[in-house]
């Protein structure tokens, strides 16, 4: 982030503890979120599993990089990991049936065709996502806030918004376990009613909300009080590109060619239309 006294870049004292980061921690904001682009637009252009298959073990290959295990993408991953499953069997259920019928219950029946189809988008989906909350568990907020104004240049307004946001983000999972505890004290959504519980929920999150707005009003006026964004600024932490960006650019387009060359090489590639 930026602050109103001379650079001290030469002395960085971030350096040290930076160093002691996994790869992925080390790399700049801008070049993993390059790759996470490459990735993702290699793979948005076909519905095939093979090729999102091959994506899915390569980004789970790259966890330890980003100083992470199974446990813990799945605490971060696991409703996008519920909602690509949700995808995938909807897929499969409702696309059109061709070949041996493997499933059928009633109106529903699924297909060899259908059931390919369900698994290309549930593994398409997680090859879309893992890499974004890969890149997210190992980036810094004001590295990227760093990253955004020093080499993207964006205007400075944006990229504390951007901060801002992020650094809300751990607040906001506080606050709702708070107002959660809150309303089971008065005996709100204490029921076991199911719709009672759906009204519990839908009352904690316009909580969580009101919240929310205030939260961002009070930091809005103390940013704007303390000059954020006002004139010229020098930086207290330089933000570089490195060799270590480019193995990690790299690393992102040998993903993107694994997978598009082996589906296409093993004739499972197809592409959307």
């Amino acid at each position: 982030m930026s602050i109103g006294v001379e650079n001290r870049g030469a002395l960085d004292p971030y350096a040290a503890a930076r160093a002691e980061q996994p790869l992925l921690g080390r790399a700049n904001p801008l070049a993993k979120f390059g790759a996470l682009a490459i990735i993702t637009v290699a793979l948005v252009w076909s519905i095939d599993w093979l090729s999102a298959g091959i994506a899915v073990l390569c980004e789970l290959l790259t966890l330890p990089l980003a100083g992470l295990n199974l446990r813990l993408l799945w605490s971060r991953a696991w409703p996008l990991v519920a909602a690509a499953v949700l995808g995938g069997w909807s897929t499969a259920v409702l696309a059109p049936d061709k070949g041996p019928i493997l499933f059928s219950f009633g109106i529903w029946t699924m297909g060899e065709h259908s059931l390919l189809l369900g698994l290309g988008f549930l593994l398409r989906g997680l090859a879309i996502a893992l890499p974004a909350v890969i890149v997210m568990a190992c980036t810094e907020p004001t590295d990227l806030a760093d990253a955004l104004a020093q080499l993207a240049r964006l205007p400075h307004r944006f990229v504390l918004g951007t901060l801002a946001a992020l650094r809300l983000v751990g607040l906001m999972v506080e606050e709702w376990q708070t107002i959660g505890m809150a309303r089971r004290a008065r005996g709100v959504g204490t029921s076991g009613n199911l719709l009672s519980g759906i009204a519990a929920k839908l009352g904690q999150s316009f909580g969580l909300l009101v919240q929310s707005i205030r939260r961002a009003s009070r930091l809005a006026v103390t940013m704007e009080a303390r000059g954020f964004g006002a004139g010229p600024r020098t930086w207290a932490r330089p933000s570089r590109l490195s060799a270590v960006d480019l193995w990690v650019v790299l690393g992102a387009l040998v993903i993107a060619g694994l997978s598009v060359g082996l589906s296409v090489l093993f004739g499972a590639w197809h592409v959307v239309y």
